[in-house]
């Protein structure tokens, strides 16, 4: 019997992990990948985790990571727009952060299965039954940290897996890792006509260039990437410029597809659901990673009362979902709000346009998707 089992080895499930073996409580964590791996990312992190991070046992100061300040924004016109952002953030890939942590969780006594993964969680008599292709395990607390779409999902036909397709919830996300001359302190963000495309730099003088788009323009390019770069995102002419200038570190990019905005429950069958399975924020947004990880300490607390005996398993599920709306709920409108809005060339050509004279408000508006440090 375990105290705590966790469906998913990214920045949500491990940061959960680590503090509840530090607490003294029997974890495991199934992942269904094998460290270090890629993943679509835009890996760019606000520094409002960076002292979290720093506490989970990641040296931080010592890695010399990019610090980011800038954010530069083109329209698909190729209109341009420069911010101050006003907390910044810092740049890592995905690939070494979660193999990191993945380590500390295993130093401090984390039962981690990689490559497992888990194909159902059913709760009887107070005790979940947490299937596995190895095995079948048991644990008083199940949580979900699966990401943003999972085989669970669709097993447990969640509300949002059956929603029609529309603007919210038929994304595709590719990512390359390449060699770029650009600013070391900015992140940019290239618009195009229902997509956007970020690059910005993290380890090894390496850069992220990760775009995401609607999968109609995948298959108005004949499933084709390398067409719908050239045909589609190229009418940028600084995305043009880009592609042509930088050199890709691996020529076959990381992918992800079904990718959905719409709103999501926090809690499914009793299982906790923390990270982009409890609400995924778009990522033009730029905080994703940062709430997985301040979900996790919420997280954290809750279980810990629970384990404790101080609260029943009404009130854990109810103290999560309410913390995690209060902490949350607005950055994920503003997030949707945003898409929308960015979502056809006419509407970005005229948004950028509006607002390149009010830098003031351009910091407001950065600020509703983002949080203190924590």
């Amino acid at each position: 019997m375990h105290d705590v089992i966790i469906a998913g080895g990214g920045l949500a499930g491990l940061g959960l992990s680590i503090q509840l073996a530090r607490a003294g409580y029997h974890v495991a964590l199934f992942e269904k990948e094998t460290y270090p791996y890629h993943k679509v990312c835009g890996e760019y992190i606000s520094l409002e985790s960076w002292n979290f991070l720093e506490e989970l046992g990641l040296p931080l100061s010592d890695w010399n990571l990019p610090i980011i300040r800038t954010l530069l924004m083109s329209a698909p016109n190729g209109r341009l727009l420069e911010q101050q952002l006003p907390l910044g953030g810092f740049g890592i890939s995905r690939y070494r952060l979660d193999s990191a942590l993945a380590d500390i969780a295993r130093s401090e006594g984390v039962e981690l299965h990689e490559s497992t993964r888990v194909t159902d969680i059913v709760f009887h008599r107070d005790v979940f039954t947490v299937s596995t292709t190895a095995g079948n395990f048991s644990t008083r607390v199940a949580c979900g940290t699966f990401g943003k779409r999972s085989n669970l999902d669709v097993r447990w036909k969640r509300a949002f897996i059956r929603k029609r397709s529309t603007r919210l919830n038929n994304y595709i996300g590719v990512k390359y890792h390449v060699t770029a001359n650009l600013p070391a302190d900015q992140i940019a963000l290239h618009h195009f006509s229902n997509g956007y495309c970020g690059i910005s730099k993290i380890e090894d003088n390496r850069y992220c260039l990760c775009y995401m788009t609607t999968a109609a323009n995948l298959q108005a390019s004949g499933n084709s990437i390398a067409e719908m770069e050239a045909t589609i995102l190229s009418r940028n002419p600084y995305l043009n410029d880009l592609f042509s200038s930088t050199v890709r570190l691996y020529q076959q990019p990381v992918t992800i597809a079904q990718i959905s905005f719409e709103k999501k429950t926090q809690v499914e069958a009793h299982i906790l659901l923390i990270g982009d399975a409890a609400g995924m924020v778009p990522p033009l947004s730029g905080n994703g990673m940062s709430m997985a990880l301040h979900g996790s300490k919420i997280a954290f607390a809750c279980i810990d009362d629970f384990l404790k005996g101080e609260i029943a398993r009404y009130q854990l599920e109810q103290e999560w979902t309410d913390r995690w709306n209060r902490e949350f709920g607005k950055r994920l409108w503003m997030g949707r709000f945003f898409q929308r809005w960015f979502g056809t060339v006419s509407r970005t050509n005229l948004l950028l346009y509006s607002l390149k004279p009010f830098p003031k408000l351009v910091s407001f508006l950065i600020r509703q998707t983002h949080g203190q440090p924590f």
